[in-house]
C-alpha cells in the first residue's frame, strides 16, 4: 500500500509542465463548478422544478413533515418522485455559503414531489445523493402509509420503514419477469360447501367487490379456497393480496396457488426468503410483473397494482400485530386498503374474533358461512371433562391424564396420530394445591413455587428451596402442577404409552407436518403440525389455565386456540374425537362443543358494547413512570367525550426475564392509563395524543411515555 501511495504522490509532483498547464487551463475554462456530491457547493440547479420535497427518515413525531431541498442539475434526471435520496439534515441558518445551506448529518429519505418553488423563505440545502433511480414509493403507498400513521398516532417515516423493505442493489439491477396474461376463471370447488361461497367466487371473477367474513369449515381446504379466491380476482384482470400469520400458513397458500395457477403468477413475501430475494419479489410486485402476493404481516403494505382483493387469515393471531412503531394491526391496514382502493375484502378463520363480528353487525361485510348440517359433517365430536369429573376420577388425581382422555387417546392411536395441546412449552411447572388449587407460595417472600426435577420445590423469586409444604387454605400436603409444559407432558405420555412414538412441537422446534401413522404429538397452542389424513383424536389439556388469564380476550383466545386444534382432527363420521379438560358450563367450552364461534363472538360483542370496551369504542394506552403519565395526561387536550381509566401499576419486569414489546424496562415501576372514546371520536383522540407527544419531544420536557392505539391486551 505504501509503494502505491508513493507512486501516486511522485506522479503528481513529477508531472511534465505541459500536462500541468493543460489541467489548469481545463479548470479555468469550466463554466459550471464541479461539486462534491455531499454538498454540491456552487453547482447549478435544475432548470425546471428545482425544489424537491423530501420525507426524512427521522421517525420522531415533531419532525413528521416534509422538508424542501434544492435539486442539483446533475441529479435532475434521477431525482424523480418515489426514489430514495440522502440529504444533509440539521444545519442551522448560520451554516450558509453562497446562498446555499450547508452542514448537518447525512440521513436517508424519500423524494415525495418536485416543485417549482418552496414555501420556505430561507436558503435550501441541496440533495446530497440519489441512492437509486428505482421509484419505490408510489402515491398509493404514500397515502396508505399516511392513513396508518394518523390512525395509530405514529410518524410517516416509521410506517414507511415497515412498508418499504431495505434496498438490495443486486436485486434492483436484475429485470423482473414479463407479466403473464390473466388466467381463466376457476370453478367454485370447495367454496360450494358454503351458502354464498360460489356466488362470492363468481363476483370476484366478474370484477365485483364483495366484502365477507368467512367462517371456514374444519379441515385443510382453507388454503385451496383462498387460492381460488385469488385466482378469480386475477381472472378479472386485477391484483390480490393475502396476509397470513406465519410462514407455515404462507407456505400452504403458496403451494395451493402454485398447484392451481402454476409458477410465476404470485409472489411469496416472508422473512424466511432473505433480504435480497424478498426485495426482488417486492420489486416484481411494484413493477407489475406479479399481480398476486401471499405473505406475513409485512406484506400488508405490498404495492399490488390494480388491487381487487385483500384477504387475511386468522386475524385473531398475535402475529398480525406489528411490534415496531406505530404497531399497526394487519386487519386494520387491510380494512384501510379496502376502503381506499374500493376493492373486495375477505376475513377468514376457523374461529371468529369480536372485530370480525362487528364488521358483520355493522353491515360493512356479509357473513360467509356453511349450514349447520355441513358443519356437523365436517367437525369432530367434542367431549368435556369438568371439575366434577376430575374430582370423581381417581386416575386424574393420581396422574396427568383423566380416564376419558386416556381412553380416547388409546382408541385414537389404533387409527392414526393423536394431538395433545398444552398451554405452554417447557418442563418446570408452577405448583398449586391438589385439593383446593390455591397457588403454592414461598414462606419467605410469597413468590410462586416451581418443581425442579422430580421432587424439589424452589421459589421462582428468591430461589429458596421449600420442604414440608402444606396448603394454608385447606391443610392438604398434596401438590399438582398449575400448568405443565409440553416437555413434561411428553415424558408422562411416553410412560403411559411406552410403545408409541411421542413428538413435540413448540417454540424450540415447530413441526410443519407429521405422518399419518399412530403417534402422540404434544404441541403448544399455535404450533400444531398438520397430520396426513387428519388426527384421529385430540386432547386439550388444562383448559382452565387458558381461560383463567386476566385479560379481556381470554375466552375468545382460548376458543380460537381450541378450534384451530380441533380443525386438524378428522370429522366425527370418520371417528374424530376431541376431549377438552375444562368446565363444560363455561361459555367458550359450550361454543366449542356446538362448534359455534360466530355465536360466541356476537355475544361477546354485545357485552362489550354495554361496557364500552373495544372494538365498540376506540382506546389508547399511555404507559410510563407515574410522573410521566401524570404530566402527559395533564398536557394533552383530549376530546370532550374521552374517558380516562386509571392509571394502574404495571407488573415489574425482573432482571434477565424476557419481556414483551412495550413492557417496562427491568426493575422500573411503570403505570398505565387507558383513554377511551365512543365511536366517531377515534380520529380526534389519536390526533390529540400525537400532538401532545410531538410537543413533549420537541421541547425535550419530562420523561417519555409510550402510546399504543387499540392495545391488544387491556387486562
Amino acid at each position: 500500500m505504501s509503494s502505491e501511495n508513493g507512486q501516486g504522490e511522485r506522479g503528481a509532483e513529477g508531472a511534465p509542465p505541459e500536462q500541468l498547464a493543460l489541467i489548469r487551463e481545463s479548470v479555468r475554462d469550466a463554466k459550471v463548478p464541479r461539486a462534491k456530491p455531499r454538498t454540491w457547493r456552487g453547482a447549478a440547479l435544475a432548470k425546471e422544478l428545482p425544489v424537491a420535497r423530501v420525507l426524512v427518515d427521522k421517525g420522531v413525531l415533531h419532525l413528521d413533515r416534509y422538508f424542501d431541498y434544492a435539486v442539483p442539475e446533475e441529479l435532475d434526471e434521477q431525482a424523480q418522485p418515489g426514489v430514495r435520496v440522502r440529504v444533509r439534515f440539521g444545519a442551522g441558518r448560520h451554516r450558509v455559503r453562497d446562498g446555499r445551506r450547508e452542514g448537518g448529518g447525512l440521513i436517508d429519505g424519500f423524494l415525495i414531489e418536485r416543485r417549482a418553488d418552496s414555501d420556505y423563505t430561507g436558503p435550501l440545502a441541496a440533495l446530497a445523493q440519489v441512492v437509486s433511480p428505482e421509484p419505490v414509493l408510489s402515491e398509493e403507498l404514500l397515502g396508505l402509509a399516511r392513513a396508518v400513521a394518523d390512525r395509530y398516532a405514529g410518524s410517516l417515516a416509521d410506517v414507511l420503514q415497515l412498508a418499504v423493505p431495505p434496498r438490495s442493489a443486486r436485486a434492483e439491477q436484475r429485470p423482473s419477469p414479463a407479466p403473464l396474461p390473466p388466467p381463466p376463471a376457476p370453478d367454485a370447488g370447495s367454496w360450494a360447501r358454503y351458502e354464498q361461497g360460489a356466488a362470492f367466487v363468481e363476483s370476484l371473477a366478474h370484477g365485483g367487490t364483495p366484502r365477507a367474513v368467512w367462517n371456514a369449515l374444519p379441515g385443510p381446504q382453507w388454503s385451496e379456497e383462498l387460492a381460488r379466491a385469488v385466482a378469480a380476482t386475477l381472472a378479472s384482470g386485477r391484483g390480490a393480496l393475502v396476509v397470513v400469520p406465519d410462514g407455515r400458513a404462507a407456505a400452504r397458500v403458496d403451494a395451493a396457488l402454485t398447484a392451481l395457477l402454476g409458477e410465476g403468477r404470485h409472489a411469496l413475501l416472508t422473512a424466511d426468503a432473505g433480504p435480497e430475494k424478498r426485495y426482488a419479489q417486492w420489486l416484481a410486485v411494484r413493477r407489475g410483473a406479479v399481480r398476486a402476493v401471499v405473505g406475513t404481516r409485512a406484506a400488508m403494505f405490498a404495492p399490488v397494482r390494480d388491487l381487487g382483493l385483500v384477504a387475511i387469515w386468522d386475524d385473531g393471531d398475535d402475529s398480525h400485530s406489528e411490534q415496531h412503531a406505530p404497531q399497526p394491526h394487519a386487519r386494520d391496514v387491510l380494512l384501510l386498503r379496502a376502503a381506499m382502493d374500493k376493492c373486495a375484502f375477505l376475513l377468514g378463520s376457523w374461529s371468529c374474533t369480536v372485530e370480525a363480528a362487528q364488521l358483520v353487525e355493522s353491515g360493512w361485510a356479509r357473513p360467509l358461512v356453511a349450514g349447520r348440517e355441513q358443519v356437523r359433517r365436517s367437525a369432530p365430536l367434542v367431549r368435556t371433562v369438568g371439575d366434577g369429573d376430575l374430582a370423581r376420577d381417581e386416575a386424574a388425581r393420581a396422574a396427568r391424564l383423566p380416564t376419558l382422555a386416556w381412553q380416547v387417546a388409546r382408541e385414537g392411536l389404533k387409527h392414526g396420530p393423536v394431538l395433545v395441546q398444552v398451554p405452554r412449552r417447557g418442563y418446570i411447572p408452577r405448583m398449586a394445591c391438589a385439593q383446593c388449587r390455591a397457588p403454592a407460595r414461598c414462606r419467605h417472600c410469597s413468590g410462586p413455587l416451581q418443581a425442579q426435577g422430580a421432587e424439589a420445590l424452589r421459589c421462582d423469586w428468591c430461589g429458596h428451596e421449600e420442604s414440608g409444604w402444606h396448603c394454608p387454605e385447606c391443610g392438604s400436603f398434596r401438590l399438582r402442577a398449575q400448568v405443565v409444559g409440553a416437555r413434561r407432558t411428553a415424558e408422562e405420555l411416553g410412560r403411559a404409552f411406552p410403545a408409541v412414538p411421542v413428538r413435540t412441537s413448540g417454540r424450540e422446534q415447530v413441526l410443519d407436518t407429521v405422518p399419518g401413522m399412530p403417534a402422540l404429538v404434544v404441541s403448544t397452542p399455535g404450533a400444531e403440525p398438520v397430520a396426513e389424513g387428519g388426527y384421529a383424536a385430540a386432547l386439550l389439556l388444562d383448559g382452565w389455565a387458558m381461560l383463567g388469564r386476566p385479560d379481556l380476550r381470554a375466552g375468545e383466545d382460548a376458543l380460537r386456540r381450541w378450534i384451530e386444534a380441533c380443525a386438524l382432527v378428522r370429522p366425527q363420521q370418520e371417528g374424530g374425537t376431541v376431549v377438552v379438560v375444562a368446565e363444560p358450563t363455561l361459555r367458550p367450552v359450550q361454543a366449542l362443543v356446538r362448534w359455534d364461534p360466530v355465536g360466541y363472538a356476537v355475544r361477546e360483542l354485545a357485552e362489550r358494547a354495554e361496557l364500552g370496551f373495544p372494538p365498540v369504542s376506540r382506546m389508547a394506552a399511555v404507559s410510563g413512570t407515574p410522573q410521566a403519565v401524570a404530566d402527559f395526561l395533564g398536557s394533552v387536550e383530549l376530546p370532550p367525550d374521552a374517558e380516562v381509566l386509571g392509571p394502574v401499576p404495571l407488573p415489574v419486569t425482573a432482571a434477565g426475564q424476557s419481556r414483551r414489546p412495550g413492557s417496562p424496562p427491568p426493575g422500573e415501576h411503570w403505570e398505565r392509563a387507558l383513554v377511551r372514546v365512543p365511536p366517531g371520536s377515534g380520529a380526534a383522540l389519536t390526533s390529540a395524543l400525537k400532538a401532545a407527544q410531538a410537543t413533549r419531544m420537541a421541547r425535550g420536557s419530562g420523561e417519555a411515555v409510550r402510546l399504543r392505539i387499540d392495545p391488544p391486551d387491556i387486562g
